[in-house]
Formats: structure tokens, C-alpha cells, sequence
């Protein structure tokens, strides 16, 4: 389940290895790359709150409605969910 997104609803896995549409924003950062194009893509043509992770850095952002709010804290993250949910 490395690859791909994982599907979250009502608190179960729905499903795995999802490859999720992109943005088309050009205005994007190049510093983006895939992961984060793949969140903004699905919040901008759906309902959802994407979470990425960098597996790199292990650095948090989270996506909704097509906006971004990148390298927030697990307690930043937290709150959020908690006020979205």
C-alpha cells in the first residue's frame, strides 16, 4: 500500500493504491510534486480533506477546496480535523 492514496470514510479504510486526479494550477511551486498536486487535485473536484506527508521529511500539509496550508505541526493538523469533522 506504499504507492497511491488511501481512502478514508467514516473513520474505515474504503480503499488503496488510489491514483487521484492532479490540479491544474500553474501557479503551484515547483517545489510541489506529486503528492501535493494529487491532494489539491481531488479537494478541487470533490469534498475531501487530503493529507500529505513527505517521506522525505515527514513534513505535514493538508489540502481543501484546492488550498493548500503546507509543513503545518501533527497539533496544527489536529485542530483542524477536529474543527472540520
Amino acid at each position: 500500500m506504499h504507492d497511491g492514496a488511501i481512502i478514508i470514510s467514516n473513520n474505515k479504510i474504503k480503499a488503496a493504491r488510489c491514483v487521484l486526479p492532479v490540479t491544474d494550477n500553474p501557479d503551484l511551486p515547483a517545489q510541489y510534486g506529486m503528492r501535493h498536486r494529487a491532494a489539491l487535485g481531488i479537494t478541487e473536484q470533490s469534498d475531501a480533506i487530503a493529507i500529505i506527508v513527505s517521506e522525505e521529511t515527514g513534513a505535514i500539509s493538508v489540502a481543501r477546496d484546492g488550498e493548500l496550508k503546507a509543513n503545518i505541526s501533527p497539533e496544527e493538523l489536529d485542530r483542524f480535523l477536529s474543527k472540520e469533522m
